[in-house]
């Protein structure tokens, strides 16, 4: 069951959903539907409201293609991410761009595309 957030939930997991959520190019309901939870509770979350449970988290998370520990970490569940196998190629370069508080939604979109774009050629 959900609690009542504590200063940490406020202070950036709803943010960070919401970010990612618009860096995927999803509305709420479709991240909702593809999360399987409701689109209710998922703007609540968004908004710092309530904190989901891990599982709820890891829902979230595979529906946005991050990893859940991303989540957990992001969620002050987890110290730290543990660096990706084999240093920082793959997922790790996009997942480190994803979260960037530092740069715009535009920002990360760009980088990531042009990211992809050298990698698809090497």
């Amino acid at each position: 069951m959900a609690e009542k957030p504590d200063a940490l939930w406020r202070s950036g997991v709803g943010e960070f959903i919401k970010t990612q959520r618009e860096l995927a190019n999803l509305s709420l309901r479709q991240l909702a539907e593809i999360a399987k939870i409701s689109n209710p509770y998922l703007s609540q979350v968004e908004r710092g409201l309530y904190k989901p449970s891990a599982d709820v988290l890891k829902s979230i998370a595979g529906a946005l293609k991050i990893s859940a520990e991303t989540m957990y970490a992001q969620a002050g569940l987890l110290d730290e991410i543990a660096p990706p196998p084999g240093g920082a190629e793959g997922p790790g370069v996009e997942q480190a761009v994803r979260l960037d508080s530092r740069l715009s939604v535009e920002q990360k979109e760009t980088l990531i595309r042009v990211y992809r774009g050298f990698v698809e050629r090497a």
